[in-house]
């Protein structure tokens, strides 16, 4: 009886512990973080909430009073600025993952392995992620830029609000191509269907992805928890197999 007792109020004791935390994350990290997320609440019995989208817009929606405690951001120059602004704990910032952007098709061999498709190929529409808020497609243009072909190429392109909705776009056959993250089309380990040429790390700056604790995540022990298990082994294995650098 006394066993009962003691077992359920260690029950009551580590549910009583646990905790919700708000995590506002870039849409090209949607996959992984679902892994992530459901591996963190078998391991630690928090659980994280996540809600997806450009990290432009979270920045906004942070500012004005947005309920998030943490940032997985698409970029270093967001977790910063918000650092700055107080508006993030300070020392809390870190790189959790370095994208690596990829030219895709749904189409399998449509493009080729070192992106002559670009030059050659017959496509009307290129679809890109609008390069003054998204950092994937501002890689996009710097990579067209260095390949001499942003003038030839800028009336093709079309132009999306996020990587995910590039994604989209060619996914549904509006775009014969387009500049994508690789972990949107990875799966299990590996590329998935369609046509891809990983676009050389070399042609554009590196894609850092900081993530950073927010004020109103502060003290809360499943926003500590989320960003502490991030950094650990089993969330890196699954941010690998995602085509990120770690």
């Amino acid at each position: 009886m006394k066993w009962r007792f003691a077992f359920l109020a260690a029950a009551i004791s580590s549910a009583a512990l646990a905790d919700e935390v708000q995590v506002a994350v870039a849409a090209n990290f949607t996959a992984p973080s679902k892994l992530i997320a459901a591996d963190f609440e078998k391991d630690t019995g928090h659980k994280a909430a996540l809600s997806f989208g450009a990290t432009s817009k979270f920045y906004a929606q942070i500012r004005n009073g947005a309920p998030f405690e943490v940032l997985l951001a698409a970029d270093d120059e967001t977790p910063a600025r918000l650092e700055r602004e107080g508006a993030a704990v300070p020392g809390s910032r870190f790189t959790y993952a370095t994208g690596r952007l990829v030219l895709w098709s749904a189409k399998p061999g449509f493009v080729d392995d070192k992106g002559e498709v670009l030059r050659k190929g017959d496509y009307r529409h290129l679809a890109i992620a609008n390069p003054k808020l998204a950092p994937y497609g501002a890689a996009a243009v710097e990579v067209l830029a260095g390949l001499k072909l942003i003038d030839a190429l800028q009336p093709r392109f079309v132009q999306a609000e996020n990587i995910a909705q590039a994604h989209q776009f060619v996914a549904s056959g509006n775009a014969e191509l387009g500049f994508v993250a690789l972990s949107q089309v990875m799966k299990d380990g590996r590329l998935g269907e369609g046509s891809t040429w990983i676009v050389p790390a070399s042609l554009h700056q590196p894609i850092r992805q900081d993530a950073v604790l927010l004020d109103k995540g502060r003290s809360r022990p499943g926003a500590e928890a989320w960003l502490k298990y991030l950094r650990g082994d089993k969330a890196k294995a699954v941010i690998k197999s995602f085509g990120y650098e770690i």
